[in-house]
């Protein structure tokens, strides 16, 4: 059958999150944007004040100002439901197996059958969100891993599972593609796939030499910016891009989970 995707909702409204939804909304598709509930009268202030902050972000996450107009805001207690009307609804929360474990427990008391479910994880292994799922939650479950700023970097890797059926893997290739603008790559579920696995092997490469070569942190932007072929942001401000408790946890994640890895060293959290 054809699938189309008429409505999406994105789990989870922190940077990722919320920069996600606005992308969505970009390619014309309403979105439902959900976060936890915030205590007193406002249960929707955590996630209106991240899709706030997100707008006003520079560089922008939107076309044109209005385009966020598409998105519809909400809490998982009091609107969990209405992903029953999404044709596929993305996870983008913290980066702690337990936590994504318990938000799919909702989620399968809510998501219609046949529907989407894809986790933006940083190198989480994908299948390990699927125990105790049920078949079609494992036959449409993939990794759909987006880059910050997601408008803007034009890399998207969808990681399947043994379970994700071959057409959902196909339509994801090809929708990320086509609708999304990105250059969509198939990866392996191996600890943090592809980019991160190179991306955070470099990051932490060089922050093992800063205290070899008694470097300074304006001395390392220098020497690994343009002057050799990467962006300005270089290595310290692409580490605060990326979200330093995410870098910690990806390069944890590869470190604990690849103890044949001839590099393993090189991602141990330096002291200090």
């Amino acid at each position: 059958m054809k699938r189309i995707i008429k409505n999406v909702a994105v789990l989870g409204s922190g940077v990722m999150g919320s920069r996600i939804a606005c992308h969505f909304a970009g390619a014309g598709i309403p979105v439902l944007l959900l976060d936890i509930a915030a205590e007193g009268k406002d249960r929707n202030k955590i996630v209106n004040d991240a899709l706030a902050a997100a707008v006003k972000s520079s560089p922008s996450p939107l076309y044109t100002p209005d385009i966020v107009k598409r998105i519809t805001t909400g809490n998982f207690d009091d609107d969990l439901k209405n992903i029953t009307n999404c044709d596929w609804v993305i996870e983008v929360v913290v980066e702690r197996l337990d936590i994504k474990r318990q938000l799919f427990d909702k989620v399968e008391q809510f998501r219609k059958q046949g529907s989407l479910i894809t986790s933006n994880t940083s190198g989480i292994p994908i299948h390990l969100m699927t125990e105790g799922r049920s078949e079609d939650f494992k036959q449409h479950f993939c990794g759909t891993h987006f880059f910050n700023p997601p408008r803007y970097l034009r890399l998207l890797e969808i990681i399947p599972t043994k379970d994700t059926a071959p057409d959902v893997v196909n339509f994801l290739m090809e929708y990320g593609d086509l609708i999304l603008g990105k250059t969509t790559v198939l990866c392996k579920d191996t600890p943090a796939f592809i980019a991160n696995r190179i991306g955070v092997y470099s990051i932490m490469s060089i922050f093992s030499l800063v205290d070899q070569l008694d470097l300074t942190i304006d001395e390392v932007e220098a020497l690994t910016g343009p002057i050799i072929g990467r962006p300005k942001s270089a290595t310290f401000r692409t580490a605060d891009v990326v979200g330093i408790d995410t870098l910690v946890k990806v390069a944890n994640g590869v470190y604990d989970n690849c103890p044949e890895d001839e590099a393993k060293q090189v991602f141990k959290i330096p002291n200090g």
